[in-house]
């Protein structure tokens, strides 16, 4: 890979032999990690790139013809995969956040729109099959969203009697509607 120029001490550096392999690592650690940490900026992540770029060349048992060009090769092995680890960080962040505020709300499919309608429809109709004590209780109850004594002042009754008349409006109502077949939101 590289030519046999030999380093100032006369012979190659070679990454897979200890001595040679600890003054690589003298010489370069701390620029090493200099440079991961400003593109990753996290130590944790920045020491395991370099460390990572170390083990590359001891496993590939890459031989230097001088400490420069070894520095300059893990310069540019710990700024790819720098690069690479900030890059996956901001796609997995980018998809948390899309997760996160995902719209959740779910939408109604064609057919149950239709069955909702239609049993809208069925309990209108049982709702007017009510006598009219009975449906003016419960419509100004549920539909006005008035309390028992609002809707005695508006009736001219007492508050007993509209909670009588609420409980059996929504006797009848229940008899007249079949629940299993009914779906009311």
């Amino acid at each position: 890979m590289f030519n046999n120029s030999v380093d100032s001490n006369g012979k190659l550096l070679n990454a897979a032999d200890p001595a040679d392999f600890r003054r690589l690592y003298d010489n370069t650690m701390m620029l090493l990690f200099k440079i991961a940490f400003r593109i990753v900026n996290d130590e944790d992540a920045a020491e395991d790139l370099v460390h990572d770029s170390y083990i590359k060349a001891n496993e590939k048992q890459m031989v230097f013809p001088s400490l420069d060009d070894a520095k300059f090769w893990l310069i540019r092995v710990v700024k790819n995969a720098s690069l690479n680890y900030a890059g996956r960080k901001t796609r997995e962040r980018t998809a948390y956040q899309k997760v996160l505020y995902e719209d959740t709300r779910k939408s109604d499919s064609g057919e149950t729109e239709v069955i909702k309608k239609e049993s809208r429809k069925h309990a209108v109709e049982a709702l007017a099959k009510l006598p009219k004590k009975l449906r003016e209780v419960l419509i100004l109850r549920e539909y006005a969203d008035l309390n028992y004594k609002e809707i005695g002042k508006v009736l001219g009754i007492t508050e007993g009697n509209v909670k009588i008349r609420v409980f059996r409006a929504r006797e009848q109502l229940q008899k007249l509607i079949d629940v299993g077949d009914v779906y009311v939101s």
